[in-house]
């Protein structure tokens, strides 16, 4: 946080709230948060403040990945680098894709399942390391046989309960609203911002497949009002259309994936408020670099059966007018973090959104798929001041948000991470 106010002027200010763009303008931050913002002339800037000119960019609220994983993995083998890696090892690695995703201009990131962003998230917090705000979920929930069962490795290997050698995947395996209950509560005990639940199978789970239905709607209704009670939400793993409705229906607010979903999932989506987090990215890297990077073949193959249906389900979804955030679900190693910005440009050239819409994707909306819309994700006074300032027009060319050298001014919680102004 900076010791004196801090007045960014000559500001090109796209707020993300839908606003058009406003030319020539000011922003005031104090003590963390946006003091004021408005128009050069009507916003009174402090005698003592440290002003800086952002002439010739553009200013954008930091961004926020709804939906990805810290785990320090080097490679796309999720056999054995788990069982072969020294636990620590993930957590140095980690460190180093945190200073990406912070210099690439992400200042919030959604870790949606696993322990290695479930403790950095504390070391952020006090200062210790440097990157985006962490918003974890822990170990996720899920039942036997479930997307979040590693299926090759005993059950207790698995489970974070009772493994003498934990991974950063381990997961609460548990079976019947009881279980499910007392497994969310586990999880909030470790720390969990959220609850994490796997209504489906996936693509990257051995035995399975996304089209499978796995909580009942009964275990997820158990799970969101043990949630709530807690002032908590759920996030869902829910690839296949019944497991989605269920999901929906069950009061989860974020699917994530959702790769067959249909008109009856999105109608539902649209009437109960939950946010879609479609992660294309995460398939077209798949797709791109899995077989050399050690994806199994079995994770290959359901990655190129899902990919059209994939960005078709997503594009009518969009139509329709449901509420679409930003995730990738990059997990290190191949699938890069400080890339994260690719999920805006495959939101612009596969759904069709304007530019602008995607940003809001990745500021708005990916806000409230963290549950922090009161603090984040828009431009307005009173908010926590995370800001971007862009060398070009995003607006115009979603291209330049996956420029490194373009993110030309990082402010996360109103301290000045990244500066190279001209």
């Amino acid at each position: 946080m900076q010791s004196k106010p801090l007045a960014l002027v000559n500001a090109r200010i796209f707020d993300g709230t839908g606003k058009p763009p406003l030319p020539n303008g000011v922003v005031v931050i104090k003590e963390g948060r946006i003091a004021d913002v408005g128009s050069r002339g009507s916003v009174e800037i402090p005698e003592d403040a440290e002003v800086l000119d952002l002439r010739n960019v553009t200013l954008l609220p930091g961004l926020i990945d709804a939906h990805m994983h810290l785990t320090g993995f080097k490679t796309g083998d999720m056999v054995k680098e788990p069982l072969l890696t020294p636990f620590g090892v993930f957590f140095a690695r980690a460190v180093k894709d945190l200073e990406a995703l912070i210099n690439a201009g992400f200042t919030t990131v959604c870790d949606a399942g696993g322990l290695v962003g479930l403790h950095l998230k504390y070391a952020v917090a006090e200062g210790t390391i440097e990157g985006p705000r962490i918003v974890a979920a822990g170990p996720p929930l899920s039942p036997t046989f479930g997307h979040g069962d590693t299926h090759y490795l005993p059950v207790s290997w698995v489970d974070i309960r009772t493994t003498s050698k934990p991974t950063p995947f381990a997961s609460l395996i548990c079976d019947g609203p009881d279980e499910c209950r007392k497994a969310a509560r586990y999880a909030m005990r470790e720390g969990a911002d959220f609850i994490k639940v796997m209504a489906t199978g996936g693509v990257m789970s051995e035995k399975d497949r996304p089209e499978y239905r796995q909580f009942t709607l009964e275990e997820l209704k158990a799970i969101v009002e043990e949630a709530k009670a807690a002032y908590r939400f759920v996030h869902a793993h829910a690839q296949g259309a019944e497991g989605i409705k269920n999901a929906i229906k069950a009061g989860v607010k974020v699917i994530a994936h959702a790769i067959y979903i249909d008109e009856e999932g999105i109608a539902l989506a649209k009437e109960k408020g939950a946010v879609i987090v479609p992660t294309l990215s995460v398939v077209k890297r798949l797709l791109e670099v899995g077989l050399k990077a050690g994806i199994p073949e079995w994770g290959l193959r359901k990655a190129e059966e899902i990919h059209e249906v994939h960005v078709e389900n997503t594009r009518a979804a969009y139509k329709a007018g449901a509420k679409l955030a930003t995730g990738t679900d990059f997990a290190g190693g191949p699938f890069k973090h400080g890339e994260n910005a690719l999920e805006l440009k495959l939101f612009v050239e596969t759904l069709g959104m304007s530019p602008a819409e995607a940003i809001i994707s990745a500021t708005k909306n990916a806000a409230e798929a963290t549950g922090l819309e009161k603090d984040i994700g828009t431009i307005e006074k009173g908010k926590i001041a995370d800001l971007i300032a862009v060398e070009g027009d995003p607006l115009e060319d979603i291209d330049v948000l996956t420029d490194l050298e373009k993110i030309r001014l990082v402010i996360c919680n109103g301290k000045v991470i990244k500066k190279s102004l001209s």
